[in-house]
């Protein structure tokens, strides 16, 4: 454990399995094998209906929170749907929150695989130190504004107040990861969520649907990415708890 400007730190060192990082704590992957950049579109960029979404804007901002912040992927992924598609007088609010942060070499070794990604990547590791002392950062001519909240997700979630307009739901698998996906994280989450707040995730597990339905959340099955057979969408319905046509139990 390392402190940052007083932030007690406990890093994820990673292992690289074929040139692919691995948190041999949880036993899984941080991203596809297949192509991670297509699976973050795939899962939370299509899953969260962002593009049509920030083409239709009419507020001056929009703001995503995701557990797990992991590489940093689906912040530059987002960041440059973003740049692309929504109105130029806006700003995305982008919060994620990391239990175990990668150490700078191995989160830059990793987005170093994503070569079209290198203007976007560039500042955002040169401000990473930073990072990890919980403020917010704007990058791309202050369009985009970054928080990385160091800690467990259910906890962090408990200091925030702005509503969300989408979840990123990510993490390590639910099998692999037992403390995160909590019901307490789903409560937290509802708090957080207005009617037209998304979420979308990579994992299909039945604890992760019956958590969101039980905390108001209209759940929907999809195909999954690559490998993965089925993963999840849906949207805060309050307290209605209805489950999403095809989504099953």
């Amino acid at each position: 454990m390392r402190t940052i400007d007083n932030t007690k730190i406990e890093w994820c060192y990673v292992e690289w399995k074929q040139g692919q990082p691995f948190a041999s704590a949880f036993q899984d992957v941080y991203f596809s094998s297949d192509n991670g950049v297509l699976e973050t579109e795939h899962v939370f960029l299509q899953g969260n209906d962002l593009s049509n979404r920030w083409q239709q804007l009419t507020t001056n901002t929009f703001t995503i929170t995701e557990t797990g912040f992991g590489s940093g992927l689906n912040f530059l992924c987002a960041a440059k749907l973003w740049l692309e598609t929504a109105p130029k007088d806006t700003i995305l609010n982008f919060t994620s929150v990391e239990k175990y942060p990668l150490v700078l070499s191995d989160i830059t070794t990793a987005l170093q695989l994503w070569p079209e990604l290198t203007t976007l990547s560039t500042p955002l590791l040169a401000q990473y130190a930073t990072l990890m002392n919980a403020k917010t950062i704007s990058f791309y001519d202050n369009r985009v504004q970054l928080s990385l909240l160091i800690g467990d997700a259910t906890e962090q979630l408990r200091h925030l107040h702005n509503k969300t307009d989408a979840w990123f739901l990510d993490g390590f698998s639910p099998a692999k990861n037992p403390n995160m996906w909590q019901p307490a994280l789903f409560e937290q989450m509802a708090r957080l969520s207005h009617a037209n707040t998304t979420f979308a995730t990579f994992t299909s597990a039945g604890m992760v649907r019956r958590g969101l339905i039980s905390a108001g959340f209209k759940v929907i099955k999809r195909s999954g990415f690559g490998k993965k057979r089925e993963m999840i969408t849906g949207h805060f319905a309050g307290n209605q708890n209805v489950l999403g046509n095809n989504s099953g139990t």
